[in-house]
């Protein structure tokens, strides 16, 4: 978990819609969490950039990055919740993110490919119409080869 110092935090308190009956209306219990990633001192330019490119959602034009909690009905646990969301954010953003490398299709996985289609092929050529004259089955253009 990312450590950020709590004097580059700034926490907002406003009234919830969440659970808690009458305790909220009247009690600041929503937090929402103010990180501003481009003044923070915690990362270096690099991390910074990949955090506001990755968090480009939350993140306004200045780089603060905005986390909103209230699923809880006291203003600490909410606090604690917006904390832990930033962290795992930032966590998230930093991590590096593998390459797809590009393979090649094996050999024998395209010869069983077009044996598969060969065999549906000839499959395909038996439901011609039944020529009775020439005494079997042959491909005629939707009609009757009738000479």
């Amino acid at each position: 978990m990312i450590e950020i110092p709590e004097d580059e935090l700034v926490y907002r308190f406003s009234r919830s819609g969440g659970p808690g009956g009458q305790n909220v209306n009247k009690v600041n219990t929503r937090v929402t969490l103010f990180f501003d990633v481009k003044g923070s001192g915690v990362f270096s330019e690099a991390e910074k950039g990949r955090i506001l490119r990755r968090l480009r959602t939350r993140a306004d034009k200045k780089g603060v990055v905005r986390v909103v909690c209230q699923k809880c009905r006291t203003q600490k646990a909410n606090r604690e919740g917006a904390y832990e969301r930033l962290s795992g954010l930032l966590e998230e953003a930093l991590r590096k993110r593998l390459v797809r490398k590009k393979t090649k299709v094996p050999g024998y996985a395209k010869e069983k490919r077009l044996a598969r289609k060969k065999r549906r092929g000839e499959l395909k050529k038996q439901r011609g119409r039944v020529n009775l004259e020439l005494g079997g089955r042959q491909k005629t253009e939707g009609r009757l080869n009738i000479q």
